[in-house]
Order: structure tokens, then sequence, then C-alpha cells
């Protein structure tokens, strides 16, 4: 397949992705329900509908006009491929179909795909996979999966704790390489946000039950902040406390803070602790306080290898995406600020 032919193949997907509902009869949205249905069953936090959230968001970016906005810059440089590398991807699988950018980023380079699932995701983007091979047989002979040990390639692409970023570099580092580890996001509030800007965060902080990498762990926040409407904007996902693993990390997270007399806010689906971390606790924000949206800008900077994105309304020096954004990365938009397409074309 040509780079013309690849690029539309993904079209198409995307346009099953941005229709997919699980009650639909589409014969896509019933591949696409199947797995998704499977994926419940063997990972309770991915729910049907956080699933639906993920689907339909790669969807849209695979909006034409953004595959081509995306490809143009590489076009050249992907059409002057004679050599079509074995590329081995380990996937993680903390949100829906997370690993869906590799995916996306090997086959449009031209190359081969082996993907090493996580057992936490191991159900989505094979089904994806299934769609494109059965609608473009041109694709059949370049997508694989393994559940067991990844051989026979010549690149590696792996995503994982810091924990297992340490076992990948010893164990993959003789061949040309992206190792991802842990990451969190931050918010920066000035203290002006309307209800609007604060329901956005809302869904920054809890889709996907702050899970993902682009979810807010923190927030830093004016002295004397008010977070009275913060937390009424919360409550849109007050219905969190009815799934039993999201219910179990909060209650048991509020009994240690209560045994160790750790002072909180309850806002009844999440708990808020002041905490100098980045990373927080399933069902925990961290926030700190800041005499000035610099101060937090220069917290950030600080700690920049270990963020993601940051959100922020205000007028900031550093890159930020508005409120609302966090969870909706556009193709450009690459974990750990490592451009994969580059990497793979050189």
């Amino acid at each position: 397949m040509n780079l013309s032919d690849r690029v539309k193949s993904f079209e198409w997907l995307g346009e099953r992705l941005r229709g997919y509902h699980e009650s639909s009869n589409d014969p896509g949205d019933s591949i696409l329900s199947g797995a998704a249905a499977a994926a419940f069953a063997e990972n309770p936090w991915f729910t049907p509908g956080h699933t639906r959230i993920a689907l339909n968001s790669l969807g849209e970016s695979l909006q034409p006009g953004n595959l081509a906005r995306w490809i143009i810059p590489y076009e050249a440089r992907i059409n002057r491929q004679t050599t079509r590398k074995r590329v081995g991807v380990v996937m993680a699988g903390n949100i829906p179909a997370v690993g869906f950018h590799d995916f996306l980023c090997v086959l449009l380079a031209g190359h081969q795909f082996t993907g090493r699932l996580s057992s936490s995701d191991a159900r989505l983007i094979p089904a994806m996979a299934s769609m494109l091979r059965a609608e473009f047989p041109g694709w059949q002979d370049t997508i694989a999966f393994t559940d067991g040990k990844l051989e026979n390639f010549d690149v590696i692409i792996a995503t994982g704790s810091d924990n297992t970023s340490r076992y990948f570099n010893y164990y993959f580092g003789r061949y040309p390489s992206i190792i991802r580890g842990n990451r969190n996001s931050a918010a920066i509030l000035d203290g002006h946000e309307d209800e609007a800007a604060l329901e956005h965060l809302a869904d920054d902080i809890m889709l996907f039950f702050g899970m993902g990498c682009r979810s807010i762990s923190k927030v830093f926040v004016p002295e004397g902040y008010d977070f009275t409407m913060l937390i009424r904007a919360l409550q849109k996902y007050a219905g969190f406390i009815n799934h039993h693993k999201y219910c179990n990390n909060y209650e048991y997270n509020k009994s240690i803070f209560l045994v160790s007399q750790t002072p909180f806010i309850d806002a009844g689906c999440l708990l808020l602790k002041e905490d100098r971390a980045l990373a927080s606790r399933i069902a925990v924000l961290n926030y700190e306080y800041c005499h000035s949206v610099g101060e937090a800008e220069n917290a950030i900077q600080q700690d920049r290898e270990s963020i993601q994105c940051v959100v922020s309304g205000a007028a900031l020096t550093i890159a930020v995406v508005k409120p609302g954004e966090a969870q909706y990365p556009a193709l450009w938009d690459y974990a750990d600020d490592v451009d994969t397409l580059d990497f793979l074309l050189s």
C-alpha cells in the first residue's frame, strides 16, 4: 500500500470510530461493541462509556483534515522509504486503546507492526486492526499481535511504568528505541475561571477515572483559593462512587487520611489534598498554593520531564492546553514530547 492508500484506510476507520455507539446495528460497530464488552469484562476500569469516549476521540483525530495537516511535513520522507522495518510495540493499558497512536505511526511510516498488548487492554486495537484488514487487504501481512515475548524486530517502542522502563532500557538497549515511563499532568488556576471552565477542568481530572498520563493529578491554585465552584463542577462525576473499583480506592484513601489526621477536602467523588507531589493516588487530586501563576510555572519547569501536559486558561509563557482538551490530544501531540514519526523515519 502506498501512503495515499494508507491514509485513506485510516480516514475510513476514523469515520467508523466517530460514529461508534454501543447500540448501533452497523457491522463495524458490532465488532467494536463486542471488543468493548470483552474489554469491560476483563478490565472493569474500561466502562462502556469511557470506551465510547476514547474511540470517538480517536475518530475525531482521524478526520481527513487532521491527517493531512499531520502527514504533510513527513510525506517526502515516507515516500522515499525503501526498507520496511519490523517495529515491536509494547503497549500500555491504563485507558482504552491508549496504544493506538503508536499503531498508527508505525503503519503510516510504512513499517511492519507487531504489538505486545497489555493484559488490561487486549481487545480494542486488535478489533480495529481486523476492521482495517477486512476492508483493506493490503494490511494483511503488515499487522500482527502477540501475547508472548516480542521477537524478530528491528526497532522498539515501549511504554510502561518507571520500573518497567528501566527493564525496557536494559533489555532493548541495543535497538533503536523509544522508551516511556510514568508521566502526569497538571493544571494552573488563576482564580478567575468561570463555571464552564471548571466543568471542563472536571473532565480533565475525572475522565478515565484519572488514570491517563494526560489526566490532571495536581492543580496549582492561588493563596486562599475557594474550592467551592470546583467541587460543584466535579459533581457531574458523582456517579463514579458507584463503580466498585473506584469506590474502593476512594474509601481506602479517605480512611488513610482520617487515621493519619491528614487534612483533605471531600468532594463526594474525589478527595482533594494539599501536596507538593505531582502524582496522586486514584480518587485523589493534589493541590498546591502559589503566590502567582509565575511561581506555578516555575514549579512546572522544575518537574517538566515528569509532565505530559499542562492545562490552564491563564496567559502563561509555557505551552498549555485549554480546560476540557487534555483528554483529546491531536495527532501531533506526541507522548513525552518525542516525535514518533520522525523517529520511525530516521
